[in-house]
């Protein structure tokens, strides 16, 4: 099977390269010059005396010369441990020239110490060194150039990764929560094992299938296991990765991605984040030719340019569909949606059970309990959940993960670790009063759910908090969302009625509590202003703005009077519980933790409403 073709390096490492050549020729050149300049020398290391040639002769004459080194033209005398040197003529032998002066030579002892044949070598490497250096240094120059030039048309190659039939596959069963989305993918799948099947009563596979979820809902993780099914290749890209300060980088990556995936096919592309380049068009600085909408115009036209018989299915997966492009989303494009949303109760066991696998757990584990206080979480915050249970298994040396491991990984996860900050008793009092506060609030409306845990140990940037045991809602209710306010505001409410003061650590409860006020007066129509919405947070073009000044000061009004009416509540019945708020506080201060089984026992069962679910949760808690 036939891969992606590799793309070159980039241009900047070939100039990093270019550099560290320069350097090894540099250094080469210098160590050959050495090397000559060494070899080049033939003089001994020890002491020698020059004298004329004649001088040599009388001394071996004379009897006082022992031994004759003939270097070449040179003539090493040693006599008495002293070394004298003499030069003779080029060519001359050294017996014919002591034969012709009457000395003889039977009684000195000659060496010779030919070198004439390395010297011709030598002198043959030092005539041609320089010319293969100047040839070899050219032919660098030009190999570099055309690599540099080669790499600049290579930015318009495809990056995406390719998982073949031969990668390690992941299937359906290892995802779990997404029940729907995987029912809506077996279709396809289906369709890439058996086309004829579809063909033959003129069906047509979906072209595109746009996952859509938010953050860590398994979109990626879908898109591979739908490969995996299909036994087909896998090609993955990014958004981003199709755009470079290249004009035109884009939309020749898309075309070298379609046309690699098409001689696979066959096959799936992964389209990851597509909303990075498959926003809508025409708001641009550029007029609306800019690089990120010639690379969208380019996918549409790949899109469009299918024929029926192609294998070939486009996977792309968004949290943003609001922002994508219509041209996009349209019949014969992206045929098909698929909504991953957060897993429920079911889905978030089925998940805790995958990411279990390999890990020692204690048998008293209970799964249901932990599902159920994990509301809101996505796939990969339980994979980290348990990922963080595991650490911190192993650092207080035990050998199985329990209940307390997981409820402090549950709870680092969602406010972070544990944070020892040095507080005076009076900090400490105000604390447990505001998450008393909170407390006695959810406790006593019928529409907030279980306590889970209240806590005055510092996590993240709170001092405290205080939990909940979220029930999975399809939709939420005005009774609701105005109790949700209330139990927000009981922590500042709190502090106003013991201390006859607040602090600044109800800023976060206040922001949330305008923002859940805000929202139910210009998204859901669930204030005196009647069933319309006023969302702002959609985009218009050109930022138009569609609340007059008069309307935007109604729905001011609307939200103080929401804050206001939800803050007289919780002040009533705090005073009311006024006995309550204190013995709570109190003992916060002795346990700084209170667990929800704690609570229930020092205060009493949750007030339910006749009928209420919640009933059920609590006594299971």
């Amino acid at each position: 099977m036939a891969s992606i073709r590799k793309t070159k390096k980039s241009l900047i490492p070939n100039l990093r390269k270019l550099k560290n050549w320069k350097s090894i020729v540099i250094y080469s050149l210098a160590f050959a010059f050495l090397a000559l300049l060494f070899m080049g020398i033939n003089q001994p290391l020890e002491e020698t005396n020059s004298i004329p040639l004649s001088q040599a002769i009388q001394s071996v004459k004379s009897g006082k010369v022992t031994e004759i080194e003939v270097h070449d033209n040179k003539l090493v005398l040693k006599e008495d441990g002293k070394k004298l040197e003499a030069f003779k003529e080029p060519g001359a032998n050294v017996y014919t020239l002591f034969k012709d002066a009457g000395v003889d030579l039977s009684k000195t002892k000659v060496v010779i110490n030919d070198k004439t044949t390395l010297n011709n070598w030598v002198n043959i490497f030092a005539s041609i060194l320089p010319i293969i250096l100047m040839v070899g240094f050219f032919y660098f120059i030009f190999r570099q150039a055309r690599g540099a030039q080669e790499n600049i048309f290579s930015f318009g190659q495809s990056r995406a990764k390719l998982y073949s039939k031969d990668t390690p596959k992941i299937g359906f069963n290892d995802v779990a929560g997404v029940d729907e989305a995987k029912q809506e993918l077996t279709e396809v799948v289906d369709f890439l094992k058996n086309p004829g099947k579809y063909r033959a009563i003129g069906a047509r596979t979906p072209k595109g299938v746009l996952m859509i979820g938010p953050s860590g809902t398994g979109k990626t993780l879908l898109a591979r296991a739908t490969a995996g099914e299909a036994n087909v290749p896998f090609f993955s890209m990014a958004g981003s990765e199709f755009m470079e300060m290249l004009v035109g980088v884009g939309a020749s990556r898309v075309r070298d991605l379609f046309n690699t995936a098409k001689k696979n096919q066959p096959a799936i592309i992964f389209i990851d984040e597509i909303d990075a380049i498959g926003r809508q068009r025409g708001f641009g600085f550029m007029g609306g030719h800019d690089e990120r909408e010639q690379t969208l115009n380019q996918i549409l036209v790949e899109m469009d340019g299918f024929s029926p018989n192609e294998q070939l299915v486009v996977m792309a997966a968004t949290n943003r569909p609001d922002v994508l492009d219509p041209a996009l989303v349209r019949p014969g494009r992206f045929d098909r949606r698929v909504a991953l949303e957060l897993p429920d109760v079911k889905g978030r066991k089925e998940i805790l059970a995958i990411h279990a696998k390999g890990k020692p757990f204690d048998t008293k584990v209970d799964w249901e309990r932990v599902a159920k206080r994990t509301v809101g979480f996505s796939g990969a915050d339980l994979e980290n959940m348990l990922n963080e249970a595991a650490i911190r298994t192993a650092r207080l040396n035990k050998k199985k993960i329990d209940m307390s491991d997981l409820e402090e990984a549950a709870t680092k996860v969602k406010l972070g670790p544990e944070k020892k900050r040095l507080q005076t008793d009076e900090d400490r009092k105000m604390t447990a009063y505001h998450e008393a506060g909170h407390a006695l609030v959810a406790w006593e409306m019928p529409h907030i759910d279980p306590i889970h845990r209240i806590s005055i140990v510092s996590r993240g940037m709170s001092l405290g908090h205080t939990m909940t045991e979220p029930i999975d809602r399809v939709h939420e209710t005005k009774s609701h969302l105005l109790e949700e306010i209330s139990m927000m505001l009981g922590g500042q409410a709190a502090e106003r009625l013991v201390f006859n003061d607040i602090t600044t650590g109800a800023s976060n409860d206040l922001d949330k509590a305008t923002q859940v006020a805000r929202a139910m007066v210009m998204k859901f129509g669930m204030s005196n202003l009647g069933p319309i919405t006023f969302d702002l947070q959609r985009e218009t073009p050109y930022d138009q703005d569609e609340l007059s000044p008069e309307m935007r000061a109604k729905v001011d009004i609307e939200v103080k009077r929401i804050i206001d009416e939800a803050f007289d509540r919780t002040t009533k019945v705090l005073r009311r519980l006024r006995s309550k708020l204190d013995l709570l506080a109190e003992e916060l201060l002795k346990k700084e933790t209170l667990e929800s089984e704690e609570f229930e026992k020092l205060i009493g069962p949750k007030k339910l409403l006749p009928g209420s679910k919640l009933a059920i949760l609590t006594v299971e808690a």
